[in-house]
C-alpha cells in the first residue's frame, strides 16, 4: 500500500514539534541542576541569605522544569476515548503547580528575611565568588528564557511559555541580590562607626525580600492564567478577533455565539451563525465552510465547529428594514449583523456614501441614516458603522434591475459557447437576501446519458458560479433536444 504522503508529513512535523519542545525543556531541567548546586555552594560558604533564596528560588526552578518536561511529553499524547479533546491541559496544569511551588518559596524567604531583619541579624560574606555566581546565573537565565520563549512562540506550548517568563523573572531577582551583595560590600568599606553602616548591612535581606515580591506578582500572573484556561475562560480578546474574521463572510447574517476554548497548543472552536432562512442546504454549507476558513486563518491549526441556524424571522425583518432606509436615504448598506446581547440590540454595517464627499458631510448623511434606523426600530439599539465611498460595483448591485440584467448577460454569455448544449432558455434571475438565484432550461442530445447530462448540468452550474460571485442558488433543468435524434454532442447554435 502506497503511503499517503500529507499525513505522514504532517505525523512528521508533529514529532519534531514534540522533540523540540522536549529537548527545550530538557535543557532547563540540565541549567536548573547546575544552577542550583552552584548557588547552594556560594551560599552556605558566605552566609549571603539572598543567594542562598536565589538557591531556594533555583531549586524549585529545577522542580518546575522537571514538571515542564514531563508535562510536554504527556501534552503531546494524541486524543482517546477519555481524552477527546487530547492531553493538552496537562500543560496548564504544571504552569499551576509551579505557581504554588514560588508561592512556598516566597512564605519561607519572607520568615527569614524578617527574621534577620528584626530579631537575629547575621554577618554576610562576600566574597568575588558571591558576585560571580549570581553573575554566571544572569547570563543562564538571559540565554534560557530567550530560548524557551522562541520554542513556546514556535510551537504555542503555555508550559514553556510559563518556563520562560519563570526564568526571565530570575534574571532580575539575581540581579536584585547582586544589588544587596553590592550594599553589604559598601558597607564593609565604611568605618566602624559610620550611621550608614547597620542600613547597607541589611542590603542582603532586603534584596532577599525583592525577589519575592517579583516573585510572587508572577506568581500570581501565571496562576491566575493557568486556572482560567483550566476553568475553560476562553480569552474575550480571542473571541472579538474571530467575531471580526466572520464579520465580512457573505451570507452570514449574525454570530449569536463564539466559544474558545485552549488546551495546551490547541485551540477549539464552536461557532453558531444565523443564515437566511430561504438558503438552500448546499449554500448554508458552502457559508460554513467559509467561516471555518476564515477561522483557521486567524487562528492557525485550531479545531472549528460550525452549527448553522435559520435567522429568526424577526432579525431577517430587520435586515430587510434597515436596507429599506438605507434606499431612502440614498446609502449603501454590506456587511450588515444584528444580534442580540445582554446590553440589548446590537448593530454593524458598512455604509456606503458617494465619493468625492467629505467627511462632515458623510457623517451628516449617515447620522441621519442611523437616527432613522433606531425612529424605525421598536428597541433601543447601539450601531457601529464604518463609512466607505461607493464603488461602481457596489452601485450596479445596490440598484436591483440592472444588476439582474447584468447576470443575464453574464449567464447567456457563457452558455453560448458550450458544446453539447444546443440551446438555453427560460432564464430567470431573482433575488433572494444577499444573493442571486439563477434558474434556466437547456437542451442537449436525447441520446446523452443522464449520468453525462448531469455532470454537464454542475458543471455548468459551478460556471456560474465562478464568474458571477453574488449568485447562490443555481437550477439547470436539462432536456431533449425536439426533433430529430443526433449522435454526439453538436456544437452550439449561433
Amino acid at each position: 500500500m502506497l503511503p499517503v504522503r500529507g499525513y505522514a508529513s504532517g505525523m512528521d512535523e508533529k514529532h519534531l514539534a514534540d522533540r523540540e519542545k522536549a529537548s527545550a525543556a530538557l535543557s532547563s531541567v540540565a541549567a536548573a541542576v547546575f544552577l542550583t548546586a552552584m548557588k547552594i555552594v556560594v551560599g552556605l560558604s558566605t552566609n549571603s541569605l539572598g543567594i542562598l533564596s536565589e538557591a531556594a528560588h533555583s531549586g524549585l526552578d529545577l522542580v518546575a522544569a522537571a514538571l515542564t518536561y514531563f508535562a510536554v511529553r504527556y501534552s503531546s499524547l494524541p486524543a482517546d476515548e477519555r481524552h477527546p479533546y487530547g492531553h493538552g491541559k496537562a500543560e496548564n496544569l504544571s504552569a499551576l503547580v509551579e505557581t504554588l511551588l514560588l508561592l512556598v518559596t516566597c512564605i519561607w524567604i519572607v520568615r527569614e528575611s524578617v527574621e534577620r531583619l528584626f530579631y537575629h541579624p547575621e554577618a554576610v560574606e562576600v566574597t568575588w565568588w558571591s558576585f560571580g555566581v549570581m553573575a554566571v546565573s544572569i547570563v543562564i537565565d538571559i540565554t534560557r528564557s530567550r530560548m524557551l520563549a522562541r520554542m513556546a512562540e514556535k510551537h504555542k506550548s503555555q508550559a514553556l511559555e510559563a518556563d520562560a517568563l519563570h526564568f526571565a523573572t530570575d534574571v532580575w531577582s539575581s540581579a536584585v541580590v547582586l544589588l544587596g551583595l553590592g550594599l553589604v560590600w559598601l558597607a564593609g568599606q565604611l568605618p566602624e562607626g559610620s550611621a550608614w553602616r547597620p542600613f547597607l548591612e541589611r542590603g542582603d535581606a532586603v534584596a532577599a525580600l525583592g525577589v519575592c515580591v517579583i516573585v510572587v506578582r508572577v506568581s500570581v500572573k501565571l496562576g491566575r492564567e493557568a486556572v482560567d484556561v483550566l476553568l475553560d475562560g476562553g480569552s474575550q480578546a480571542l473571541v472579538e478577533d474571530i467575531r471580526a474574521a466572520l464579520r465580512d463572510i457573505p451570507g452570514v447574517r449574525g454570530v449569536p455565539q463564539v466559544r474558545a476554548r485552549l488546551s495546551g497548543p490547541s485551540t477549539f472552536v464552536d461557532l453558531t451563525l444565523d443564515v437566511a432562512r430561504q438558503d438552500s442546504f448546499e449554500e448554508a454549507h458552502r457559508i460554513g465552510a467559509r467561516a471555518e476558513e476564515a477561522v483557521k486563518q486567524t487562528l492557525p491549526g485550531a479545531d472549528v465547529v460550525v452549527h448553522l441556524k435559520p435567522a429568526a424571522a424577526e432579525e431577517q425583518g430587520l435586515h430587510e428594514a434597515v436596507r429599506s432606509l438605507a434606499a431612502r436615504h440614498a446609502v449603501g448598506v454590506h456587511g450588515l449583523r444584528i444580534w442580540r446581547s445582554p446590553g440589548g440590540l446590537q448593530m454593524e454595517m458598512h455604509v456606503e456614501v458617494p465619493d468625492g464627499l467629505s467627511l462632515a458631510k458623510a457623517h451628516e448623511m449617515v447620522t441621519d441614516f442611523e437616527n432613522a434606523v433606531r425612529a424605525a426600530l421598536p428597541d433601543p439599539v447601539r450601531i457601529t458603522s464604518h463609512i466607505e465611498p461607493v464603488a461602481d460595483a457596489a452601485l450596479e448591485k445596490r440598484v436591483k434591475p440592472c444588476r439582474e440584467e447584468a447576470i443575464r448577460r453574464k449567464v447567456e454569455e457563457l452558455m453560448a459557447g458550450l458544446d453539447g448544449v444546443t440551446d438555453c432558455h427560460g432564464l430567470a434571475v431573482q433575488r433572494l437576501g444577499d444573493k442571486y438565484s439563477v434558474s434556466f432550461h437547456c437542451r442537449m442530445d436525447p441520446a446523452t446519458p443522464i449520468g453525462q447530462a448531469h455532470d454537464m448540468t454542475a458543471r455548468m452550474e459551478d460556471m456560474v458560479r465562478a464568474a458571477v460571485q453574488d449568485v447562490g442558488r443555481v437550477v439547470i433543468h436539462a432536456e431533449p433536444e425536439p426533433g430529430a435524434f443526433v449522435k454526439g454532442y453538436p456544437a452550439a447554435g449561433p
